[in-house]
C-alpha cells in the first residue's frame, strides 16, 4: 500500500483523505438512520394504548426516550393536542418537516466525495502524463521505459483509486438516501395516524381530548 501511495504521486493523499471521510459519514449515518427507524405501527399502538388510558403524560415520556423522527412527530401532536384541527395538523407537518434536514445531514457530504474523487483520479493521469511527455522529451530519442514508468505508475493508479473511492461511496450514497425515503415514509404515514388519532378516534372511543390532557 505504502508503495502504491508513493508510486501515486501527491494525488493519493487527497484521495486517502476522501476515503476515510467517505468511510465516517457512511458509518455515521448507518447507525443515526438505524436508530431512527422504528417499528411504527407497534409504537402507535402503544402510545393509543395509553393516552386513552388517561395518561397523556406517559404517552409523551415515552417518545422521549425513543429516538426517531417518528417518535418526535407523535409527540408534538400529543403535546399539541388541543389545538384546533387545521393548527394541530399545520404543527404536525412543521415537526416532520425540522426532521427530514437531521436525516439528510452529511449526505451531501458523501455524494461530493463521489462526485469529485474521479475527478482527482483524473488529475493523476493528466500529472502523470506530463511526466511522461516530459521525460520523453528530456531522454529523447533515447528514452527508455525505465524513463517513462513513474508517469505512467501515477496515471493509472490515481485513475484506479479515484473510481475504488468513488464508486463505493456513491453506491453508499443511494443506500442511505432509500433509507432516509423509507423513514420519510413512516413519519408521514405517522403524522396522518396521529392526527386521525387525536382529532377524531380519541373523541370517538370515549376520551375527551382536554381530560386525557
Amino acid at each position: 500500500m505504502l508503495e502504491l501511495m508513493v508510486k501515486g504521486g501527491w494525488i493519493m493523499w487527497p484521495l486517502l483523505v476522501c476515503s476515510i471521510a467517505a468511510a465516517v459519514l457512511f458509518l455515521e449515518r448507518v447507525f443515526h438512520l438505524h436508530r431512527a427507524q422504528i417499528k411504527q405501527d407497534d409504537f402507535l399502538s402503544g402510545i393509543y394504548t395509553i393516552v386513552n388510558r388517561g395518561n397523556t403524560a406517559e404517552a409523551v415520556s415515552i417518545c422521549d426516550q425513543t429516538p426517531g423522527p417518528v417518535a418526535h412527530i407523535i409527540r408534538t401532536g400529543l403535546l399539541h393536542a388541543d389545538e384546533k384541527p387545521e393548527e394541530l395538523k399545520q404543527t404536525i407537518t412543521k415537526a416532520g418537516l425540522g426532521e427530514i434536514p437531521r436525516l439528510e445531514k452529511n449526505l451531501g457530504g458523501l455524494l461530493t466525495i463521489a462526485q469529485i474523487t474521479p475527478l482527482l483520479g483524473l488529475l493523476g493521469t493528466v500529472v502523470g502524463l506530463i511526466q511522461i511527455f516530459t521525460a520523453m522529451q528530456q531522454n529523447a530519442p533515447l528514452a527508455e521505459i525505465g524513463d517513462l514508468s513513474e508517469g505512467i505508475w501515477q496515471a493509472l493508479i490515481t485513475t484506479a483509486v479515484g473510481l475504488c473511492v468513488s464508486i463505493p461511496a456513491f453506491a453508499g450514497y443511494n443506500f442511505l438516501l432509500s433509507r432516509v425515503e423509507r423513514i420519510t415514509l413512516n413519519m408521514e404515514y405517522a403524522a396522518e395516524e396521529v392526527y386521525h388519532f387525536l382529532v377524531y378516534d380519541r373523541t370517538e372511543g370515549g376520551v375527551d381530548g382536554n381530560e386525557a390532557l
